[in-house]
């Protein structure tokens, strides 16, 4: 076979295994759900200047009522912490505190921040926590529960709340991947007893918990996984140092049931198929299912009583963020200039979301001022002074012009966390009830 065939050949045999196609009728029941409360978004743009994150607390507290209502079903007794790396807006984390439930924290800025709201309930999680931020938790140690992340950690963790005399309630984060970028993250496995060992002998520390964390969880398999590997673990553990283990942190990552949202070129089949035929054009936006999450409960509580039940009594955490906050911000935006058919300026960058989200990432553009439920194909482009800042390739809407109000939906997530002060100002955030 000369090398036009393979070529020929691989390609095809590529476009047979793409994601599924994100369906029209899905994508326009969705926009059709935004386009029902068009006047009531219409008339939060105009008491508030462009661009703007318009913040809905009720979608926020639904989200939550769904997922504790879920997951206390197959877990009696199951606590969540809110991961506020994945939204820092403190209304956010405050209304959730307010509803019951915890806060997860990754820095010192962010327990900061947990404290401020009058959280009784945080957890403190991630690599490399400063001695600056050991002793802003060990000054709060009546309602900041550490989880260390590594032996080096335990350590300075144990001199802090030395000099400090207190004693601080701690677990210790596990590697669920050893080998690759994941393994930044905890101890391994096969070190967990010497870990216990070594904190058994601090006088300021009180080791009582266990925690990991997986992300991008499109289904359960990568937690149920890791619980099996968990499970044998713990068959081997001492009995009483067993006994000791208060509660287990099963971490977050939970997909939206509506799944990830893809432009081909975002796919792995995608990037293949242009390093195989570069000049290729693919329009179609795939889709990457997610579970539902009475699936993810119901999985993971059956993976529980199974696995780790029979050697711990304990309490278990989880740390949801994605999933509560994704669909309880939107941002709106203003067109400032139509410079063709094909291409308009809004008036705001994606400086706002803080990396060029769009050009991988598939989320509609609705024409508030002129509705449509057809999709036309166009240029979004914010005002930012480089090509990359776009919003989408296409609109709902039956034309475009100067002083239309966009909306881009569902833009809690990983968004608001890490817009940028690039160019343009940050945008601010307001409360649809007002």
């Amino acid at each position: 076979m000369n090398n036009s065939k393979v070529v020929l050949h691989k390609a095809a045999e590529i476009l047979q295994n793409v994601s599924p196609v994100l369906e029209d009728e899905v994508i326009c029941a969705y926009v059709r759900s935004f386009q029902r409360q068009r006047q009531l978004f219409l008339d939060f743009a105009a008491r508030h200047d462009t661009p703007v994150y318009l913040f809905d607390e009720d979608v926020l507290l639904q989200r939550a009522e769904q997922f504790t209502t879920a997951f206390s079903q197959e877990i009696p007794g199951i606590r969540a912490f809110f991961a506020m790396k994945s939204n820092n807006h403190p209304a956010v984390a405050k209304s959730l505190v307010e509803f019951g439930l915890g806060l997860d924290v990754s820095s010192g800025l962010e327990l900061e921040t947990a404290i401020a709201t009058g959280c009784q309930n945080i957890i403190f999680s991630g690599p490399g926590k400063t001695e600056a931020e050991l002793d802003l938790a060990v000054a709060n140690a009546a309602v900041v529960t550490v989880l260390i992340d590594s032996f080096g950690e335990l350590d300075r963790l144990e001199r802090v709340s030395r000099s400090l005399n207190a004693v601080v309630r701690a677990g210790v984060r596990l590697t669920t991947e050893e080998k690759g970028l994941w393994r930044k993250f905890g101890v391994p496995l096969a070190e967990l007893e010497s870990f216990m060992t070594r904190a058994e002998n601090f006088e300021h520390l009180r080791v009582c918990g266990l925690q990991f964390h997986t992300s991008w969880n499109l289904t359960p398999s990568s937690q149920v996984s890791f619980l099996i590997r968990l499970g044998k673990q713990l068959a081997t553990m001492k009995r009483q140092r067993a006994k000791n283990i208060e509660f287990l942190d099963i971490g977050g990552g939970y997909w939206p049931s509506r799944g990830e949202w893809l432009h081909f070129s975002a796919t792995p089949q995608g990037r293949i198929t242009h390093l195989v035929l570069p000049d290729i054009r693919q329009t179609e936006r795939y889709r990457y299912p997610a579970e539902p999450l009475e699936v993810f409960a119901r999985e993971i509580g059956k993976t529980l009583r199974q696995n780790i039940f029979p050697y711990v009594d304990c309490k278990i955490f989880t740390e949801p963020g994605r999933w509560l906050v994704n669909d309880a911000m939107h941002i709106l935006l203003t067109v400032v200039d139509k410079k063709g058919e094909d291409l308009v300026i809004v008036d705001g960058g994606t400086n706002i979301v803080g990396w060029e989200r769009f050009e991988t990432d598939y989320f509609p553009v609705i024409n508030l001022s002129n509705p449509s439920f057809t999709e036309r194909k166009c240029f979004i482009f914010g005002s930012l002074c480089t090509p990359h800042d776009v919003w989408g390739y296409s609109y709902f809407g039956d034309g475009i012009e100067p002083g239309d109000i966009l909306m881009v939906p569902s833009q809690g997530a990983y968004t608001y966390s890490l817009r940028q002060s690039f160019i343009k100002p940050l945008a601010p955030m307001f409360p649809l009830q007002t």
